[in-house]
């Protein structure tokens, strides 16, 4: 296995466009053949758009682009400036004499650290679209990781900055990406070690706290938890996949999430995962799920670490350069 970067994976287009000062974003995938695709949703607070195409029973078996946005259940808008972009070049499923593009779409909640009243739209996801195409990818305060943060469990005041990350490899000629905005309730883990890496910050604000540790310690008080939340993200292979296998990855995608999220899927999280293939490679289903999770769980540690401070919310790199530099003083 040899790591690759996202954007060598042929066939999509990826481009992400923001509003910096008001700490929000959209990121979009665009397949302009059509991309076998499924979701597997997990959180119960899930914001999404045009999912069940994506049953398997059902008749449309490929999808032109996933809108990946902040902005919560207004956030979706964006998914409209896809269409439009798709539209104009006659991308999409042909309907007597027009032309559909299918999207699909998640959200995540962001309107608690930047300007609430500004979201993305069909403006914003159209930049996006025009953003879009087979260059690197900006990570950290971008696209829909622009106004991401993790461990809310005593909401605004103890959370880190997060934002958004990819990650892709390559074994044979078989090629599996993820890109992912991160924005949960829970800790992050490192996925080799299973070490915090960005989380609830204790009181102090100068150290990681443990939600997990801070939930059992309130587990007979039931604490109406901070709803601003959800991670949203996409899995992009060259596998050759039917809706029915395409299904099967996401679900056990989700498995990288798992191993990295702590708490993970809460009641006040949308996780979501979206799988696009589009290729002819042939994969074992097993192997590739569990390619797919590892790419997941790289790029979660990669959208923490890419993340800088802003809106007033540190981020993981900062907070240890401070704890390093708090310990040159002690022992000084």
């Amino acid at each position: 296995m040899k790591e690759i970067k996202i954007n060598e994976i042929e066939g999509f287009k990826i481009g992400s466009a923001q509003d910096v000062q008001a700490a929000t974003g959209c990121t979009v995938i665009l397949c302009e053949e059509g991309a076998v695709a499924a979701v597997d949703v997990r959180g119960s607070a899930p914001a999404t758009r045009e999912t069940a195409i994506l049953r398997p029973v059902n008749t449309m078996d490929r999808i032109h682009a996933v809108m990946l946005s902040g902005g919560s259940a207004f956030g979706l808008d964006a998914a409209s400036g896809a269409m439009a972009y798709l539209e104009e070049r006659g991308i999409g499923f042909p309907m007597d004499n027009l032309t559909i593009p299918l999207v699909c779409a998640a959200s995540l909640y962001d309107l608690a650290v930047g300007d609430p009243f500004v979201r993305p739209d069909k403006a914003m996801g159209y930049l996006a679209c025009q953003n879009a195409g087979n260059g690197p990818v900006e990570e950290g305060n971008a696209g829909a990781g622009t106004g991401a943060s993790v461990g809310k469990f005593f909401g605004t005041d103890r959370m880190m900055k997060s934002g958004l990350g990819t990650c892709a490899a390559q074994v044979g000629s078989l090629k599996c990406g993820v890109i992912v905005a991160v924005n949960a309730l829970g800790d992050i883990l490192d996925a080799d070690t299973g070490q915090p890496v960005a989380g609830i910050l204790n009181p102090e604000g100068t150290a990681l706290d443990n939600t997990l540790r801070l939930m059992y310690e309130e587990i007979d008080r039931p604490r109406d938890l901070f709803k601003g939340n959800t991670t949203i993200g996409c899995v992009l292979t060259n596998a050759k996949l039917t809706k029915t296998q395409a299904t099967a990855l996401a679900s056990l995608t989700h498995n990288g999430m798992a191993r990295t999220i702590r708490p993970v899927h809460t009641s006040v999280d949308g996780d979501s995962i979206f799988i696009m293939s589009y290729g002819e490679e042939e994969a074992a289903p097993d192997a590739l799920g569990a390619l797919a999770a590892e790419m997941m769980g790289r790029a979660i540690n990669r959208a923490v670490r890419a993340a800088k401070s802003a809106y007033g919310l540190i981020c993981a790199g900062d907070l240890r350069q401070a704890q390093v530099s708090a310990k040159w003083i002690e022992k000084e």
